[in-house]
């Protein structure tokens, strides 16, 4: 099932436009999802009530290994990718091999741009793309303390 909701880019600028001619709203969000734990479900949850499809753009394995570096990803790309597409509130995953998503942001054009309240609304990636064709841009709250890098941290102290 979660197989079906992984898509090519290709394939979802075909799809996007037949949902949005139904009156659907895209919520695209982005990110490395490695190690999936409490906070990324949380995050998700939250972007799926900002609209009726939620698109994640995943990033590959080389580019979190650009942004995060050599010992990154601990999950490889597929299992990220069905693990993402496993959760109730994803519709669509797709896979980018950039370090940004600004052209996964340019060919899906979505209604709302959602990233963490880390990010400041001005410095995110394709919010004046997204801006300039009608759409919103939101950060949501994270959940206090949950990250990645935390749990790789308690992982190595717990050894």
């Amino acid at each position: 099932m979660s197989g079906t909701k992984i898509k090519s880019l290709k394939s979802l600028e075909k799809l996007i436009p037949l949902l949005k001619k139904r009156g659907k709203t895209i919520v695209f969000t982005n990110g490395c999802f490695d190690l999936l734990h409490y906070g990324h479900v949380m995050y998700l949850e939250k972007a799926k009530s900002k609209g009726d499809i939620l698109i994640v753009a995943l990033n590959s394995d080389a580019s979190v290994r650009k942004i995060k570096g050599a010992g990154r990803p601990i999950i490889k790309q597929s299992d990220r990718a069905h693990l993402i597409a496993a959760l109730e509130c994803v519709d669509f995953v797709t896979l980018f091999n950039e370090a940004t998503p600004i052209n996964v942001i340019k060919r899906i054009k979505p209604s709302v741009l959602i990233k963490g309240s880390d990010w400041n609304k001005k410095t995110i990636v394709g919010a004046e793309f997204v801006r300039a064709h009608g759409g919103k841009v939101l950060t949501v709250k994270l959940a206090s303390g949950r990250s990645t890098t935390n749990l790789i941290k308690k992982i190595i102290e717990t050894k």
